[in-house]
């Protein structure tokens, strides 16, 4: 056993826990713990008020209101008091939904981001299991709103299926070009869909997706995984009102990662691919796990617990440090190979994907890339007050997919 696993080894990491335990690995010597419960609490209050990541929309009373149901580390308490606000908010939406439609879609959107937050980051137990289920009613209910519709459509893949949300303009006289949006490792299709409604008035409609080992995904992160996502972009070729030559993909960090990939190997059925904050190389050996993944303090909490539930064979941080070395693009050959157009978003600052890993990809390849690299940018390049995650996808990732997908945009992002 080497110094690093056995430095690892001395704690333990279980996924039954809502935190780790502290781990004394850090290149340093020094402990980097995880946050503790009332950390945690402080942390996430600071982030409602400021509208940040992973609580961004999400009340700031409603937040406060739950942590005061929560005393332990227990995922399922953690769980039942995030519920017991949404199950609130859910039923006087559905008492309104006849008188004040208004009001009954805005308590919907405040029970889906409550029950999402009460899942969050995984579910990762019995309790999260339900809050994830009452976050898709709540935003399946929020979405019957949305003009134009929002379709759930459910893609055969390997005795399974793959569930996607789908949205096209109104009106449209030609087929559309889509993109095919692929959300993080704690992110979801929801998320995405709510996002990329900015998208619709360019007369681009979008397809958003779990990625794999997330969400409502048929199978887990492997290293042909991608293989799922290129079942998307079949379906989404032979749909009908879209434009099967002009599709692009967009994927955040996890999803930036099969957006490198696919813009790789499906170059050839894709206009371009955005990836932002994409995992290349460095982000998958043991080192970066031991010195910056355990205990991040940019993560609100279970960065580490995440990873491994959605790693296909993966019960012990041994086989995580195993594992992921094998999903480097470097070790899979496949960097430097030709690829679709791509934009690389980041920040220099980012602690959960390296930046190195973003500037080995942009000297890679045959065709020119355009980069937003934020100096002062954190994970996907957002900076507190000034790269608010909307403002990122608003004012960069959306105008080069319109222009990408050869679109005339007229008048300013929406």
């Amino acid at each position: 056993m080497n110094r690093w696993m056995a430095a690892v080894l001395t704690h333990t990491i279980s996924l039954s826990l809502l935190m780790f335990a502290p781990a004394d690995i850090s290149a340093s010597g020094q402990q980097r713990p995880e946050r503790t419960l009332e950390e945690i609490k402080t942390e996430a209050m600071a982030r409602a008020e400021q509208g940040r990541y992973p609580l961004i929309g999400l009340d700031v009373g409603d937040v406060r209101e739950a942590f005061q149901s929560i005393h332990t580390t227990d995922k399922d308490e953690w769980a039942a008091a995030f519920m017991a606000v949404g199950d609130r908010y859910m039923a006087e939406g559905k008492a309104l939904e006849s008188t004040d439609p208004a009001k009954a879609n805005a308590d919907y959107i405040r029970a889906w981001r409550v029950y999402s937050f009460g899942r969050w980051p995984t579910p990762a137990s019995p309790g999260k299991q339900r809050s994830y289920a009452k976050a898709l009613q709540a935003f399946l209910a929020h979405a019957r709103f949305w003009d134009p519709p929002l379709e759930v459509v459910h893609i055969p893949f390997e005795g399974a299926e793959i569930t996607g949300y789908l949205r096209l303009p109104k009106n449209a006289k030609a087929p559309v070009p889509l993109v095919i949006a692929v959300n993080g490792l704690d992110s979801r299709k929801e998320d995405l869909s709510e996002s990329f409604a900015a998208i619709l008035p360019f007369g681009i409609g979008f397809l958003a997706v779990d990625g794999p080992g997330t969400g409502q995904a048929p199978i887990k992160v492997s290293e042909n995984a991608e293989r799922m996502l290129s079942r998307v972009i079949d379906y989404a070729q032979s749909r009908p009102g879209v434009d099967k030559d002009r599709i692009a993909v967009h994927g955040v960090s996890w999803g930036a990662y099969w957006a490198t990939k696919l813009a790789i190997l499906e170059r050839g059925r894709l206009k371009g691919a955005s990836a932002q904050s994409p995992p290349v190389d460095a982000f998958f050996q043991k080192e970066f796990l031991a010195n910056s993944l355990v205990g991040n303090r940019e993560y609100l909490f279970d960065q580490v617990p995440a990873l491994m539930a959605v790693m296909d064979g993966v019960k012990t941080l041994d086989d995580l440090a195993e594992t992921l070395p094998k999903m480097s693009l470097v070790k899979q050959d496949l960097l430097g190979k030709p690829t679709a157009p791509m934009l690389v978003i980041g920040g220099a600052l980012d602690t959960q994907v390296p930046i190195s890993d973003l500037y080995l990809l942009l000297s890679k390849g045959d065709v020119p890339k355009v980069a937003w690299i934020n100096p002062q940018g954190g994970h996907l390049g957002r900076q507190v007050g000034v790269w608010p995650d909307p403002m990122i996808f608003k004012q960069v990732i959306i105008p080069w997919l319109v222009h990408t997908l050869g679109v005339e945009a007229t008048g300013d992002v929406p």
